[in-house]
């Protein structure tokens, strides 16, 4: 009886998923040279749009922008990935939307390269005017996929991401 105990305890304890605040540092470090990232293709990207560059040299520098950002999403959804499933309620959900979110921004980033690609530099209005379209069509996509830790079920996660460092 004392080994079908253990056995359990012991396989319990292998199902277990890390502690809301573990999970909340494992996420927060993995998306934290995201955020880095995603701040300076906004930044880069406002300054592209203003530069006085010829169109096929702006599609180029916005080309390698958007992709980028597409792989530090995909990263950052790697490491969301590798923090686990959190040990509270509803952690596998919670989980998952983490991770649909940066899939469906690495996604969007995606698209805003293909968009850019496609884009013919022979007319310098149009391309710009076009480029414009692509921009604010990743806004979009952005803001709807973007995760909010502010829409939490689980109040110990609430918690953990507001008081670990990691986070803030």
């Amino acid at each position: 009886m004392a080994a079908v105990s253990l056995a359990v305890v012991t396989l319990a304890g292998c199902a277990t998923g890390p502690g809301a605040r573990a999970w909340a540092t494992s996420v927060c470090t993995a998306l934290a040279p995201w955020r880095t990232e995603i701040g300076s293709l906004t930044d880069k990207t406002q300054q592209q749009m203003t530069a006085k560059t010829t169109p096929a040299q702006a599609k180029e520098n916005l080309m390698r922008l958007f992709g980028g950002a597409e792989q530090a999403s995909e990263k950052a959804r790697v490491g969301v990935h590798d923090a686990g499933v959190p040990d509270v309620d509803g952690g596998e959900q919670v989980a998952e939307s983490f991770e649909a979110a940066l899939g469906a921004m690495r996604d969007a980033y995606g698209r805003a390269k293909s968009g850019i690609e496609a884009l013919p530099t022979t007319k310098s209005e149009t391309f710009y005017a076009r480029v414009a379209v692509v921009v604010q069509r990743l806004q979009t996509e952005y803001e709807q996929s973007a995760p909010d830790t502010s829409r939490l079920d689980s109040a110990e996660l609430k918690r953990a991401f507001d008081e670990v460092p990691e986070c803030r």
